[in-house]
């Protein structure tokens, strides 16, 4: 004889066969394994793509790789991305290990974020369905599970903040559902954990502060009376821990190089403030479609720019069922659990006033859910950004990804009220309509992601394939210290395991942008300098020009697309 339950979120069935003993075995139910295999096709297929350096490195994630060397050698103990004093270390530290180990490697790098990535499939899975539905849930990680090229660049390269901050938020929510429903037994572990995750998501990247906004709302609602005791205490100690090396830092930063001062100066360089309306365009026509991997890279056609029209159509009517959820549960007579989306009961704590505390904390997050996608939103149309470069910027929307399963609620449950006859006529066509949409989101999603699969990825292997033949040149033959651009120098610096060293020079032989003061100096005390430019870019016409009529203008080599110079005197016009 066989015994079945669930656990508290519907994910396990739990079997008690009395032949054996009477040993519990875990089962998987359907929605669960079909979201499991779903799950690791999504994992396997990024770390494919992570093991071919797919999408390409940069001399931006480079400086997080030579961070994490540096943490790994026991040279550095950064807090700050070097020269960006505002942006966390955090993946750098995760990394530090790997590389240690490794050495110098892309896919080692990118390892820890493929990880967080899994964490993040996990976490969006277990919240949706405590909040939703079981299918619904698998819907939410199928969608979540494709990806295009500005969707997984979001989520594998090491370039600071989103991929750790994302499971945060979604660990944050889970635990004030726990605390809510009472089925957390270690409440004030848990809400110190809380603390720690606020903590940290703060200090690596400043993008998630309107979720942990919210999401302190909603711990604050679920647990406000126990917050005035020890846990309120172990909350602002875990707050306090995480932001700590933040805080030490900017006690020992000089006058003008504290984060704020730092973050203000960076963010008034855009330029001057464009109307709402081209800012509005950028952030929903470009930004929403481009972070939800609707649109390749290069930017949206018009027919792929349709849910940057819905989306605010879909955050309202969230708003509107999360606050119809509230009140019907508000109704829910002393003693008794509200029932759920999926049937269940939603938890057994109770409020003052006899209102079932499990049951309201479902809607009360789901609203959560739909504040911090509207406040990262009017933050990011705030920005010039939004309409002088939607395509580069879109990189700051992808934290949306959190609010997919409140966003898409609405139509799942249209769809679901049609397909089951439970509505009118009126009922019937919306809930067509909201089918063809859902259908219209997986399918452009599964179609821009398999473009991107077999034809996107030829050039970012090509290009890395010329980086790691430059930096084998260069470390074989010399120079060892050279000048090259931004987007060469820290890569070239990484991929040599800093056998080679650069400074970072503007189009016009002016010093540019010197993350690491170290390198420059290295180079700059060099007898004989190289220089490393791309074929025929302003840098190359421009080193051409001050060689003129000397010996040694010829480039020495030109090897994957660049070329590589090595005067006998140096060639230095900002001294």
């Amino acid at each position: 004889m066989t015994h079945s339950g669930r656990d508290d979120d519907g994910g396990v069935v739990v079997s008690h066969p009395e032949q054996h003993g009477g040993r519990w075995r875990p089962r998987l139910d359907r929605p669960a394994l079909v979201a499991l295999v779903v799950g690791l096709v999504g994992v396997g297929y990024r770390l494919v793509l992570t093991l071919y350096t797919v999408p390409v490195s940069n001399s931006d994630e480079a400086t997080f790789g030579l961070a994490a060397l540096h943490i790994g050698q026991g040279r550095e103990r950064p807090v700050f991305l070097y020269g960006q004093h505002y942006m966390g270390m955090l993946e750098s530290y995760l990394a530090a290990p790997l590389l240690a180990v490794a050495g110098p490697s892309w896919p080692v790098l990118r390892l820890p974020m493929l990880a967080l990535y899994a964490v993040f499939l996990y976490l969006v899975y277990r919240l949706t369905r405590r909040l939703y539905t079981p299918w619904f849930a698998v819907l939410v990680v199928g969608l979540l599970a494709l990806g295009p090229e500005r969707v997984v660049r979001d989520q594998l390269t090491v370039v600071g903040g989103r991929p750790e901050v994302k499971p945060a938020v979604l660990l944050m929510l889970l635990i004030t559902v726990g605390l809510a429903a009472g089925t957390v037994r270690h409440r004030r572990l848990a809400v110190a954990l809380f603390g720690l995750l606020v903590g940290l998501a703060a200090w690596s990247d400043w993008l998630i502060l309107p979720y942990l906004a919210v999401a302190g709302l909603a711990l604050v609602w679920a647990v406000r009376r126990e917050l005035l005791g020890w846990s309120g205490l172990l909350l602002v100690a875990g707050v306090v821990a995480g932001v700590a090396p933040m805080i030490v830092d900017n006690l020992r930063a000089g006058p003008g190089e504290d984060s704020l001062t730092v973050f203000r100066e960076v963010s008034t360089k855009a330029g001057p403030l464009p109307p709402w309306s081209d800012r509005i365009s950028g952030g929903l026509l470009e930004g929403v479609p481009l972070a939800h991997g609707l649109c390749p890279v290069d930017g949206c056609g018009r027919w792929q720019q349709w849910f940057g029209v819905v989306y605010p159509v879909l955050l309202v009517a969230a708003a509107a069922l999360a606050l119809l959820a509230y009140r019907r549960a508000a109704g829910t007579p002393h003693g008794t659990q509200a029932a759920g989306p999926d049937g269940q009961g939603a938890g057994p704590g109770t409020q003052p006033g006899g209102t079932p505390r499990g049951a309201r904390v479902g809607p009360v997050v789901q609203l959560a859910l739909v504040v911090g996608a509207a406040l990262t939103l009017l933050s990011y149309v705030r920005s010039p950004l939004a309409a002088t470069s939607p395509l580069d910027n879109a990189r700051y929307l992808s934290v949306l990804q959190l609010s997919l399963p409140a966003v898409l609620w609405p139509l799942w449950v249209a769809a679901l009220a049609c397909w089951r006859g439970t509505v009118g006529a009126l009922g019937r066509l919306a809930g067509a309509l909201a089918t063809a949409v859902l259908a219209a989101l997986a399918a452009t999603t599964l179609v821009v992601t398999v473009l991107f699969a077999t034809t996107g990825t030829a050039a970012s292997r090509t290009e890395e394939r010329q980086a790691r033949e430059l930096a084998a040149a260069l470390r074989a033959d010399g120079p060892h210290e050279v000048y090259g651009d931004y987007w060469t120098c820290n890569r070239l610096i990484f991929n040599t395991d800093e056998s080679v060293v650069c400074g970072v020079l503007d189009g016009d032989l002016s010093p540019g942008q010197n993350r690491y003061r170290p390198y420059w100096r290295q180079v700059g005390r060099a007898a004989r300098p190289g220089y490393v430019v791309e074929v025929d870019s302003p840098m190359d016409r421009r080193l051409r020009r001050l060689l003129a009529d000397r010996p040694d203008a010829a480039p020495v080599r030109e090897v994957g697309g660049y070329r590589v110079y090595h005067p006998d005197t140096p060639v230095r016009p900002w001294r």
